[in-house]
């Protein structure tokens, strides 16, 4: 933890007697005490004193309350709470602003709300290994993260062959049931259908001298064996988990540097493990593993919702979610959602070869490690999210004219940014999403998009940067109440890394009433998405009142795709660049209209579009703005 240094402290004292801090600015700071004031020389040392203060004075609020966070990391033992009816709303005109100290200047503090424990006393596992361990008591975490890096969970080198059977697998080798604490390994699922993976934990490993049979964790196994169906003539058919494309979270596994494993097998004793990477004293690095799975939330009612709250500068960091760890496991089904039970329909997707996948009916939603729902003119920026274990910001449902601008998302296990979760959240309205780098998300459930919209209306994406990602890089998927999504000037590429069937911007489903009210996606370049079967522009499953136009897209499989089942309806690509035309171009199907697109070559496409003064204009205006660009260096 950074301390605040004796020049600061002194200076503080003398503007404590010469010039009183006005009662609108509190400060917090990790040397501080609950009991002093909260003042610049004497701060309080926790959040939920200041925000004690500042409930006491919204209800009389004449000028912005300012919380002003010196710098070191901040380990929340409980989630921190916005509510509006505790008074954590500004209120007659008024904004709540928690913010690093200095924010917006060169002086900015650098400030971590940490959802994480620091791990200590470490010692050797046995004489003949490089592997540590320290007891934890009864912790329980997905994520590690060591001296500011990401440990990988440790994972077995080869994957044995392996015959399922109704609960589970037999392997004809005794291997297996060396395997420590079986109970706590956790087998991965990787492209099930395309887009999509899933997790099962293992419930038992038996065996005697000539096989090993591997019971898998219920109902996981099952409902995966149900959910996951694909029946077609003209493709194979299969249902049901195959083979595991990882086998992970065994110190058995434990061979590589920098990767670790929890042993459960002993109830408030766990065992964490470690093998330290070359030069990593285990003694003076930083080894932080998180505990909460909410590091913040902010909440209302649609009839008084939270308003009128800034996040500035801060970073959120080390939050898990352990919903993949329980026998229900992680079953994905596309985008942020997953299986958890229910009803199961059959989707034909092909109605000529009458070929269909099983799809959930009502899908659980991934939560996010920082939460909003019933909330308005809530401003996150010059934040940076990372090191978490679900998606990192979420707005829910009743969200509405928040501004999320400016901050830099990544090294998170799910989705980026969320608004909205569906049906449910039919008040989504006027939210912007803006001028963000958000990469290397996805990095555990590798179907999360980058930025995910679920009906909404009246929203904006523009000018955000997204790369690196798994899968898609922005999904906007549409309902019966989603009006006016506006996806302008944002620079995506090196999406699709992993999965397949995506795109780099991917919209479903109805998208509005008219082209007027509904999905406009222009100015945007996308470029090298990665794995097959893919579409840089990918509109898909009967969206309907959406215009592509004016976007730039190379190096994908095709730029996108005119013909998919249930069929476009109402979609219209207009003036893009790209560097081939889609299938069926000439001849598109009877609600597509293609006009003005051009096509340059894909050899030599970069310089080609540069020659052109309208793609270069494109390709100029795409991306962060130039008062963001800093974003990138950090």
């Amino acid at each position: 933890m950074t301390r605040i240094n004796d020049q600061h402290e002194a200076e503080g004292s003398a503007l404590a007697v010469e010039a009183p801090i006005p009662q609108h600015q509190f400060y917090v700071a990790p040397q501080g005490k609950d009991c002093w004031p909260g003042t610049y020389a004497q701060p309080f040392a926790t959040l939920q004193q200041a925000q004690q203060h500042v409930r006491a004075n919204t209800a009389n609020q004449r000028s912005d309350i300012i919380v002003n966070l010196r710098a070191g990391t901040y380990f929340l033992a409980t989630p921190l709470q916005f509510l509006a009816a505790s008074g954590d709303s500004g209120e007659h005109g008024y904004d709540v602003i928690y913010q690093a100290y200095g924010y917006g200047t060169n002086k900015q503090e650098h400030v971590v709300l940490s959802g994480g424990r620091e791990i200590s006393g470490w010692q050797p596992y046995d004489e003949d290994s490089a592997i540590w361990q320290a007891e934890v008591g009864d912790l329980n975490t997905r994520q590690l993260f060591v001296d500011g890096q990401q440990a990988q969970r440790a994972s077995l080198p080869s994957i044995p062959t392996l015959t399922r059977t109704e609960t589970g697998y037999v392997v004809h080798d005794t291997t297996p049931q060396s395997w420590r604490s079986p109970a706590d390994i956790e087998f991965v699922y990787q492209g099930i259908y395309p887009w999509s993976s899933a997790r099962c934990g293992v419930a038992s490993i038996t065996g005697d001298q000539h096989s090993t049979t591997i019971t898998m964790d219920q109902p996981a196994f099952s409902w995966a064996n149900q959910l996951y169906t694909v029946e077609g003539r003209d493709r194979a058919n299969w249902t049901g988990l195959g083979s595991p494309t990882a086998i992970e979270n065994s110190v058995s596994f434990l061979t590589q540097p920098g990767t670790f494993a929890l042993d459960r097998s002993r109830p408030g004793h766990h065992i964490l493990f470690y093998m330290p990477r070359p030069g990593e004293d285990l003694a003076r690095v930083s080894v932080i593993a998180p505990l909460l799975e909410t590091l913040v939330s902010g909440q209302g009612t649609a009839e008084a919702p939270l308003h009128n709250l800034s996040l500035r500068g801060i970073t959120f960091a080390h939050a898990t979610w352990l919903q993949p760890s329980k026998p229900e496991g992680f079953l994905h089904y596309h985008g942020i959602t997953y299986y958890n039970g229910g009803h199961i329909e059959t989707v034909i997707y092909d109605p000529e070869t009458q070929s269909s996948v099983t799809v959930p009916s009502d899908p659980a939603r991934m939560p996010g490690n920082v939460t909003f729902s019933s909330a308005t003119h809530i401003l996150i920026e010059g934040c940076r999210f990372s090191h978490l274990g679900a998606n990192a910001l979420e707005f829910s449902k009743d969200c509405q004219d928040n501004l999320i601008r400016g901050n830099v998302i990544h090294d998170v296990s799910a989705a980026g940014i969320v608004i909205g979760t569906g049906a449910s959240s039919r008040e989504n309205r006027g939210n912007r999403i803006e001028n963000n780098w958000v990469h290397h998300t996805g990095l555990e459930y590798h179907g999360s998009p980058a930025i995910y919209l679920a009906e909404t209306q009246d929203s904006t994406i523009v000018h955000n940067q997204i790369n690196d990602v798994p899968h898609c890089g922005i999904v906007v998927y549409g309902g019966s109440t989603a009006r006016n999504t506006s996806v302008l000037n944002n620079l995506v590429f090196n999406t699709m890394k992993v999965l397949a069937d995506g795109g780099g911007i991917y919209i479903s489903s109805n998208q509005g009433a008219s082209f007027a009210s509904g999905t406009v996606v222009r100015g945007n370049v996308i470029h090298d998405t990665i794995t097959s079967y893919n579409f840089g522009l990918y509109v898909d499953y009967g969206a309907s009142w959406v215009t592509m136009q004016a976007n730039v897209v190379y190096n994908s499989d095709t730029p996108t795709a005119l013909q998919v089942e249930p069929p476009l309806q109402h979609v219209a690509f207009i003036g893009n660049f790209w560097d081939m035309n889609p299938d069926g171009y000439d001849n598109p199907p009877e609600y597509v209209t293609v006009a003005g697109n051009t096509r340059l070559p894909r050899d030599g496409f970069e310089p080609a579009l540069l020659d052109n003064p309208a793609s270069a204009d494109i390709v100029t205006n795409a991306g962060l703005e130039p008062s963001y660009l800093h974003l990138l260096q950090m």
